[in-house]
């Protein structure tokens, strides 16, 4: 299936370059190296909200940053969550004294970042006091409420919590008090999408899933997540009809309610679909004695170019209603004031002291990440095909820019590779491989014979960090029985078949973690990629260690 071409100067530029432009034309937002986007002009009082995503969803993220909404946001990668060094960051620098609310996307990369970084910012350190924070989970999504796993995505229901948080935060209620309402909006919104076409993520060469002419996606994520379901497109009542045959059994509402209805625009269709779409949504709602009292309809939370559209039904009273009127000078915000474009410095992006070039080849370490550097393209396929394809990509941002060979002892070589994951890629491997590298390399500069102890430092951290079992179709099937090997006295040559063993069961198995989890049978045959990775690590050992 061909694609459409882009806008672009390269696939790798898009990211910064189509942020420089955004904020260019951004009424009231500046750009910190750190790697966040706040107010201009911040609030001097109250509570603060930050928020984050990977790119490619604009205007959320950061098209919300404004009085009355966020006060600063985290963009990540495309389709990537921002590291917790950004979040971090940003919390810390919007921080008034009164507190941080963090309105998070159920996304496994976003919730383990936004999480390392409350951790960061709970003790006071050289970049300021502890910051009090609270946060709000977004899981609107009903196409992945019956999975195993992390359960509903957060999508767009995502902006109706940022707009009635921003608004609380505005009137002078407590961190407690903006977290509450955010959470009480969350509890009951819900969502589902569906899309006639896939978006083609920067890079890919071609789309994020294949659907012939004529068929229909129901249940897309925001992410190019495939559905489940497939089906003949059908007409817009009858595609509303089952969308809120999903929706409607987990608000709660019924004859005689208020009800605030969103139409999102994933990125591709026009506005004439939106509105037949919330057409009907109105009328079938009105049907069943529900009063559509507020309503939004255009592009809020896009897919890249997907051609699709979701739907999100959120009950309201009389304080939703009056925070959801509250105003707001965030220029994604219907009606948002107009302003001339702003001079802004070429995006400079903070680059982190990873540096491996000093001292001896580490010979193992560069045996791995010279496999690593050579295998992006095979990496992006497998998880094209069991996840939402930015895999390689994460691999490449991590360990791309190292220049072979490695030098150093292992513990400062390590050092380096863990802080490339934590703010190079980000997302869910980031997290996943900085912690373990942390760890790894915390082990050997207290004992250079202790690998084996490592390891298992390394995937205590990591499941403690995502919760992930052997079986779950995570790097943890490949750790554990490596680490199990090496607590009885093993080789590393039997680490190394052990790990491998490990990541041929992945293909058995359906994903209970992360977002291959949302597929369901559809992953069984494809190894885990991440799995894959840790198992060329013990490889490099075995062979050169």
């Amino acid at each position: 299936m061909t694609h459409r071409a882009r806008f672009e100067n390269s696939a790798g530029s898009l990211f910064t370059d189509g942020l420089r432009g955004i904020l260019a034309a951004h009424p009231d937002a500046t750009w910190h190296d750190a790697g966040f986007v706040a107010r201009r002009t911040p609030r001097t009082s109250g509570v603060a909200v930050v928020s984050g995503g990977g790119s490619g969803h604009e205007p959320l993220h950061i098209g919300l940053v404004g009085a009355g909404m966020l006060d600063a946001a985290c963009p990540g990668l495309i389709f990537t969550s921002p590291n917790a060094v950004q979040v971090a960051a940003a919390t810390r620098a919007v921080d008034t004294g009164a507190g941080v609310v963090h309105v998070v996307k159920n996304y496994t990369g976003d919730v383990m970042n936004f999480a390392v970084a409350r951790r960061l910012v709970g003790a006071p350190d050289g970049d300021g006091p502890a910051v009090a924070t609270e946060f709000v989970l977004v899981d609107d999504d009903v196409a992945t409420e019956d999975t195993a796993g992390p359960g509903r995505r957060g999508t767009a229901a995502t902006i109706v919590v940022e707009k009635v948080c921003g608004a609380a935060a505005d009137r002078g209620s407590s961190l407690a008090e903006v977290a509450a309402v955010g959470r009480r909006t969350a509890a009951r919104a819900r969502s589902m999408a569906v899309a006639l076409s896939a978006c083609t993520v920067p890079g890919a060469d071609g789309p994020s899933f294949d659907l012939p002419a004529g068929q229909l996606a129901f249940g897309v994520g925001i992410h190019g997540e495939r559905a489940r379901d497939e089906r003949p497109a059908e007409s817009a009542e009858e595609i509303v009809t089952e969308l809120l045959a999903r929706i409607l059994p987990g608000t709660g509402l019924g004859s005689g309610d208020r009800a605030l209805v969103v139409v999102n625009n994933l990125g591709a269709v026009t506005d004439l679909e939106t509105g037949v779409l919330f057409a009907e949504a109105t009328k079938q709602l009105g049907e069943r004695g529900i009063e559509v009292t507020r309503s939004l309809v255009g592009r809020f939370v896009t897919a890249l170019d997907m051609a699709g559209a979701s739907l999100t039904v959120v009950p309201l009273d009389d304080e939703l209603i009056g925070l959801w009127d509250a105003p707001t000078t965030a220029p994604g915000w219907p009606n948002a004031a107009a302003a001339a474009p702003s001079s802004v410095d070429p995006l400079a992006t903070a680059r982190p002291d990873d540096s491996a070039d000093r001292g001896e080849p580490n010979v193992w370490l560069s045996d791995f990440v010279g496999r690593v550097q050579r295998s992006v393209d095979e990496l992006t396929d497998l998880d094209r095909k069991a996840g939402d394809g930015d895999f390689g990509t994460n691999m490449s941002a991590a360990l791309g820019h190292f220049p072979l060979p490695l030098r150093g002892p292992d513990d400062s070589a390590l050092g380096a590779l863990a802080t490339s994951f934590l703010v190079r890629a980000g997302g869910t491997s980031g997290a996943v491989f900085g912690t373990f590298f942390t760890e790894l390399g915390r082990a050997l500069q207290a004992d250079g014979a202790g690998f084996a102890a490592g390891v298992r430092a390394g995937l205590d951290a990591v499941v403690e960090l995502g919760g992930a079992r052997v079986g779950d179709k995570t790097v943890v099937d490949a750790l554990a029985p490596a680490a199990d090997v090496l607590d009885a006295g093993g080789t590393l040559e039997e680490a190394a078949a052990a790990a491998a063993q490990g990541v041929a069961a992945t293909a058995d198995s359906t994903a209970s973690r992360g977002r291959a989890s949302y597929l369901g049978d559809a992953v069984i045959g494809v190894p885990d990629p991440g799995a894959l990775v840790v198992s060329w690590l013990f490889e490099a050992a075995a062979r050169s260690r």
